[in-house]
């Protein structure tokens, strides 16, 4: 395996079909089919604060376990996730994806949710599983939003977990660059799309909260006002998600929810895997040697887009490389 404590270049190269950042992002949201899984099994788990979870396991009974998080808007439906199973699954590796509150199809009972910095809900689903399996080999990976809530969490529980490797993809290290950039260019079609569905999420749920009689809930989000004129991440922050989790405004929740302060603090083998172009974001989000801890492996690729690295000669059969490169770096920590 390379040096610890390093950043690196990757080996992947984009697909010469899918050539720039764009097309490595949208290809596989829009694009790719989700391989069959036969071994699902959703359980709900009840929270500290009396609202839910609900877990997807994909699962034979038998070897390491690997604790999957999505990305913002996703579920464990997304297509990333799926394929990730699927290979994890034929290589005897079980997985369970957490579906961040609301997000499993159902509304949750409170009128919080997740958002980039909430490590509450990981946490209590580790130390569910753990106390179950004390022993079992476990991983966790998570993509874009679930990379930085899985990085951050790693580093405010320092050696308080057992976990044997991490991995983290196409995360937002860094919130307010990455909230800016998403009001530049092509990158406004992501943002448009992002809050539009997050803006519809909060109103239906504020209806369903008030139909279930769920009152005191439902106030908070018809507190949150007018959500129409809501373009930018920047303004849903400061409306929503500062307003439902506490913080004094967006720049506040920022500052606090981004991973890269946390990183030095992290003692289990972990990689961190990032595209250069990755729209949602800007090099600058990337860190600096001096910030990592001995532990960490940052794999920079020049291509790839968001949660994309789709490389491959053929059109009709494209590569997600992504799977085999998670494949080989649990080989190297989580199978040893």
């Amino acid at each position: 395996m390379l040096n610890h404590h390093s950043t690196y270049p990757s080996t992947f190269k984009p697909a010469w079909w899918l050539n720039n950042c764009h097309l490595q992002t949208l290809y596989p949201a829009l694009l790719r089919k989700s391989p069959p899984l036969t071994l699902l099994k959703r359980e709900r788990l009840t929270t500290p604060d009396s609202d839910f979870i609900d877990i997807d396991w994909c699962s034979d009974g038998e070897g390491p376990l690997v604790i999957l998080l999505h990305g913002l808007t996703g579920s464990s439906q997304s297509c990333y996730i799926l394929g990730l199973q699927h290979r994890l699954l034929k290589e005897g590796v079980s997985s369970v994806v957490l579906n961040f509150r609301g997000c499993s199809g159902e509304p949750n009972r409170l009128a919080r949710g997740y958002h980039s910095g909430e490590t509450g809900d990981i946490d209590f689903l580790y130390r569910t599983l753990r106390l179950r399996e004390p022993e079992r080999p476990m991983a966790a990976i998570g993509f874009s939003l679930g990379g930085n809530v899985l990085l951050k969490w790693l580093g405010e529980q320092g050696d308080n977990i057992s976990l044997d490797a991490a991995i983290s993809v196409s995360a937002p290290l860094v919130l307010a660059d990455c909230a800016t950039k998403l009001d530049q260019g092509f990158s406004k079609l992501y943002r448009r799309n992002l809050i539009h569905d997050l803006v519809n999420y909060i109103e239906e749920k504020g209806h369903h909260l008030a139909r279930v009689g769920q009152h005191q809930e439902a106030r908070k989000i018809q507190q949150l006002g007018d959500l129409s004129a809501i373009k930018s991440f920047w303004q849903y922050d400061d409306q929503v998600v500062a307003k439902l989790h506490g913080f004094k405004d967006a720049k506040h929740y920022y500052r606090l929810s981004s991973s890269r302060q946390y990183l030095h603090k992290i003692v289990i083998p972990t990689l961190i895997l990032h595209a250069i172009d990755d729209p949602f974001m800007t090099e600058s989000i990337l860190p600096r040697p001096d910030e990592l801890s001995a532990t960490l492996l940052v794999e920079v690729t020049s291509g790839g887009g968001h949660v994309g690295f789709i490389s491959g000669n053929n059109p009709f059969k494209p590569h997600y490389w992504l799977e085999p490169r998670i494949s080989e770096f649990l080989q190297g920590t989580l199978l040893t």
